[in-house]
């Protein structure tokens, strides 16, 4: 039900149900959250892709598993949810979704636990919950933070959906691209990615979860000791020396 591949310190995570829109049912759940621990102590790992097989990257929750639920057992439920993006949240390299399709609900939650997201042209995203009689919950909250208050309600409360340009108009995704060019705009992303030093874009997202949780003060705070911290291997003095050697090259030719 998901597939993981890893190559060069990339590792692609892959929804693996196309015959019901890779819902996310238990048993997906929880083997994806099973990679996400096994790619979290994988050594030299650099960035990892969230993906999703067939005509969508997720359909959102199951909702033959959803409509089975009681209120003994549906905590326990949304909960294996929020595990799932809690662990893409805090794998200590970027994350990028490529979405395509049809990005409903909790799928939605997860593609918002990611660090950068692509989306197809065409791609289609809503939070209909409330249309089946219960509430958006988990990371449905990282939505104000992404797009903002009132258009964060605007999905969860009318269910609506919004088409992929919209979702670049409110920030919800950060590029667009032609399907048949989607991954081809993934892979220079992650060139870009992992061309960057590995221990300063650990850095870089805990203090991108922090600001989105921390106060102003502390966030400051924390930056400035992340900061000097950096210096401690010396791999920003040569990477700085490098560029300013690039740099008087560049001038002399």
């Amino acid at each position: 039900m998901v597939e993981l591949k890893v190559k060069d310190g990339i590792a692609g995570i892959f929804l693996n149900r196309p015959d019901k829109s890779n819902a996310l049912g238990t048993e997906l759940l929880e083997a994806l959250l099973f990679k996400l621990k096994e790619i979290d102590a994988s050594p030299g790992l650099r960035v990892v892709v969230i993906a999703g097989y067939g005509k969508s990257f997720c359909g959102g929750a199951d909702i033959h598993e959803l409509a089975g639920l009681k209120k003994s057992n549906a905590g326990k439920f949304v909960r294996r949810i929020h595990q799932c993006c809690d662990a893409i949240r805090r794998l200590p390299v970027p994350v990028v979704a490529r979405l395509h399709g049809s990005v409903i609900g909790a799928c939605l939650e997860l593609a918002a636990a990611c660090d950068l997201r692509i989306a197809a042209e065409g791609t289609r995203f809503a939070m209909p919950e409330v249309r089946l009689g219960i509430p958006s919950v988990v990371e449905a909250a990282l939505l104000p933070r992404l797009v903002g208050a009132g258009r964060a309600a605007w999905l969860v409360l009318t269910g609506e959906a919004i088409d992929a340009k919209t979702a670049l108009d409110w920030g919800l995704v950060q590029e667009l691209a032609p399907l048949a060019a989607l991954d081809e705009r993934i892979g220079a992303l992650l060139e870009s990615l992992v061309a960057a030093d590995r221990e300063a874009l650990a850095s870089q997202k805990a203090l991108l979860r922090l600001w989105q949780e921390a106060p102003l003060a502390e966030s400051v705070s924390v930056s400035i000791a992340a900061f000097a911290r950096a210096y401690e291997s010396g791999e920003p003095g040569e990477r700085m020396r490098a560029t300013i050697s690039r740099g008087r090259g560049a001038k002399e030719n």
